[in-house]
């Protein structure tokens, strides 16, 4: 299963969904969007009895549109592209480039839905998935976005690098409140592959995610810090109030490292956050071919009388 891969050549840790996973999120949406719509129904029914025929088959269109069309569209809009079936299964609707999605792509998404999933049952849908390489739908292919596999297993992620010393405990006061999660999960992404990149497209984006960053917190970045390191400074900081709030004022301090001592990761070196440079030539390596090995030398009294005499400048009386 090939990796979700940004326009910046980064490979993303969430996975597209296939057929199977899909199918069955879609199911669960719309058992519990069935059971919805009749339980409304009934009630309409019951409390407009006295209308025409007309002004009832206008209030089941309604009702129709409603439920099954407008509450899954404003349910994906305000989840971030969670509905309670890809919650369930471990999915979520993401933009192509990995963001998340708004309410025009769950619009989109909704609306050509209802052609290819209710009207159809499902066999349009069906079809293209299987056909797209990464599971796409038509309303998929039409709004731009992706579903894709939240959940990824714990061997298959990796930690966050550290930032400088000389940054914990730097961005304290920042308030993190407005920064969406989706900026988030790209600063992370670049943090645990920053070291993949190419330096130069790294460093580019690092400015670009550190912009970002800037401007959901209010604060301005610092020019005299690397993007890079402002990104995994202000990503510490995060992490450690999450883990104040968690175990309380002993546990991880605002200065601690969420992780462990015993797991956690190396720092990484004192160029890591650095601008990019040009490596330095490495000499090649010369050959020396070994010296010849000493002859031995004969055993007896005038090899033992010429060692004496070369080791000690002492010659033996004749």
């Amino acid at each position: 299963m090939s990796e979700l891969v940004t326009g910046e050549a980064v490979a993303l840790e969430l996975r597209p969904a296939k057929l199977p996973s899909r199918a069955l999120a879609v199911l669960i949406d719309l058992v519990v969007a069935f059971v919805v719509y009749i339980v409304v129904t009934m009630g309409i029914v019951a409390a407009t009895s006295s209308l025409d025929d007309a002004a009832a088959a206008a209030l089941a269109v309604a009702t129709f549109l409603l439920v099954l069309v407008g509450i899954p569209i404003a349910v994906e809009t305000l989840s971030h592209g969670r509905s309670l079936g890809k919650l369930a299964c471990g999915l979520r609707v993401v933009r192509d480039d990995g963001g998340p999605i708004r309410f025009r792509h769950a619009l989109v998404r909704g609306a050509v839905g209802v052609v290819e999933i209710l009207m159809t049952f499902g066999i349009v849908a069906c079809i293209a998935s299987l056909v797209s390489a990464r599971g796409r739908r038509v309303g998929d292919v039409f709004a731009g976005t992706l579903v894709v596999r939240e959940r990824v297993p714990t061997g298959q992620t990796a930690f966050v690098p550290p930032p400088p010393p000389w940054l914990v405990g730097r961005f304290a006061e920042l308030d993190l409140s407005a920064v969406p999660e989706g900026l988030w999960l790209a600063v992370r992404q670049y943090l645990t592959r920053m070291g993949q990149l190419d330096p130069q497209v790294g460093w580019g984006m690092a400015a670009r995610l550190a912009t970002d960053l800037a401007a959901h917190t209010g604060a301005p970045a610092p020019t005299d810090v690397p993007p890079a390191a402002f990104l995994a400074a202000v990503m510490h900081e995060r992490q450690s109030r999450e883990a104040q709030r968690a175990f309380g004022a002993g546990g991880y301090g605002a200065s601690a490292s969420p992780v462990p001592p015993a797991v956690a990761p190396p720092a990484p070196g004192p160029g890591a956050y650095g601008p990019p440079s040009p490596a330095a030539p490495q000499p090649f390596p010369t050959y020396a071919p070994p010296a010849p090995a000493a002859a031995p030398r004969p055993e007896g009294p005038e090899s033992a009388g010429s060692s004496g005499a070369s080791g000690t400048g002492f010659v033996p009386p004749a």
